[in-house]
């Protein structure tokens, strides 16, 4: 489900106290590191991700969100926030 623009701000508003779970190295998207991000998304439903220094921050942090089945909240910096949201007990009501 795509996020429109006020789901997404509401959910980059709880993730500005947040601090990156995950950092991805110069490995990248390891299978390691895919399945560490699931289990860490799949507790917390929004999720920090540090991401290496190279180009192309945007790519890696789509490529993330992807390989998890999450949306790709935004991209600062080398930060990128994911979401996902459980299907039972979200911790998260979406504006419409």
């Amino acid at each position: 489900m795509p996020l429109n623009s006020r789901q997404r701000q509401f959910l980059k508003a709880q993730a500005h106290a947040l601090n990156p779970l995950i950092l991805l190295g110069n490995d990248g998207l390891s299978e390691a590191v895919i399945k560490e991000l699931d289990s860490t998304i799949e507790h917390h439903e929004l999720v920090k991700i540090k991401l290496n220094a190279g180009d192309g921050r945007k790519e890696q942090a789509a490529k993330a969100a992807e390989a998890v089945n999450a949306e790709l909240v935004q991209v600062v910096g080398r930060i990128a926030t994911l979401f996902r949201q459980r299907k039972e007990e979200s911790r998260f009501i979406l504006p419409r």
